[in-house]
C-alpha cells in the first residue's frame, strides 16, 4: 500500500494547529526526513466561531470549511484531519461536500479511551459551551460505556474564559492555571480520567499535572493520522 497525503484543515486556532502538524512529526517512526508522510496544512483562520453558530448566536462556518477542504482535496491530500472538537459538530455536513474522507477525533479518542483505560467508567470532558452543547462527547463515550462528567455552569464559564481570554489570546500560562483547577474540580465530583475536548485545552493541559490520566484528542487525532498514512510496515 502506498503512503497517503494528509491534510490538516486547521486555523481553528492557529497554534493547535501548528501544534498537531509537530505532533504528527513526534508520532511518525522516522530515522530521516524521507521517512516522514506528506501534510498539506491549510490553516484559515477566517472560519467564523464554531461555538456561537452552534448555540445560535453567530454565522455558520461551513461555508468557509467546505473552501478549506475542497482547497485540501484539490492540492492531493487522500484524507483530511481537524485540529478542532467543536468544529466536528459540522463533520456530517462536511463530508457530504468533500470527497476525501475526514477522520472523526471524537470517536478515536472514544475508543482509544476503552482500549487505554478499561476499567475508567466516568471521565471529566473540558471543552467550549458548543462541543457540550453538540453531545459529540456524551454520544461517543456513551457507545463504549464511558459516562461524561462536565462542569458546573459557573465553573464552565471559567473554561470558557481560559479558552477565549487565555489560550487563545497567547496567555497560556493563567489558561493553564484554570483549567488544572477545573480538571481537579472534575476529579474530586468523581472523575475517573480527563478528556483535553478542545484543542486550546490541548496546549496547557499535560498528562502528570492531575491525578487522573489525561486523555488528548489531538494526541490520538496526531497519531491515527500518521497510521493512515503510512503503510503498516511502517508504522
Amino acid at each position: 500500500m502506498s503512503e497517503k497525503i494528509i491534510g490538516i484543515l486547521g486555523g481553528m486556532g492557529p497554534e493547535a494547529t501548528a501544534d498537531l502538524y509537530l505532533r504528527i512529526i513526534r508520532a511518525t517512526p522516522a530515522k530521516r526526513d524521507q521517512d516522514h508522510p506528506r501534510v498539506i496544512i491549510y490553516s484559515n483562520s477566517k472560519v467564523p466561531d464554531r461555538t456561537p453558530a452552534i448555540l445560535g448566536t453567530g454565522p455558520s462556518p461551513m461555508p468557509e470549511l467546505i473552501r478549506a477542504g475542497k482547497r485540501l482535496e484539490e492540492a492531493g491530500a487522500d484524507f483530511i484531519v481537524i485540529p478542532c472538537n467543536t468544529a466536528h459538530y459540522f463533520l456530517g455536513e462536511l463530508r457530504k461536500e468533500l470527497r476525501v474522507p475526514i477522520l472523526d477525533m471524537i470517536r478515536l479518542s472514544a475508543e482509544r479511551a476503552r482500549r487505554s483505560f478499561p476499567k475508567v467508567k466516568r471521565a471529566g470532558l473540558l471543552a467550549t459551551d458548543g462541543t457540550l452543547k453538540s453531545g459529540l462527547y456524551r454520544a461517543a463515550f456513551g457507545e463504549v460505556d464511558i459516562e461524561i462528567v462536565e462542569p458546573s455552569p459557573e465553573v464552565q464559564a471559567e473554561v470558557m474564559k481560559a479558552i477565549y481570554q487565555c489560550v487563545k489570546a497567547g496567555n497560556l500560562i493563567d489558561g493553564g492555571l484554570i483549567l488544572r483547577g477545573v480538571a481537579k474540580d472534575l476529579i474530586s465530583a468523581g472523575a475517573e480520567l480527563i478528556v483535553c475536548g478542545c484543542t486550546e485545552v490541548s496546549l496547557v493541559l499535560k498528562e502528570g499535572d492531575v491525578q487522573a490520566p489525561v486523555l488528548d484528542p489531538l494526541q490520538v487525532l496526531a497519531e491515527e493520522a500518521v497510521a493512515e498514512a503510512l503503510p503498516k510496515e511502517h508504522v
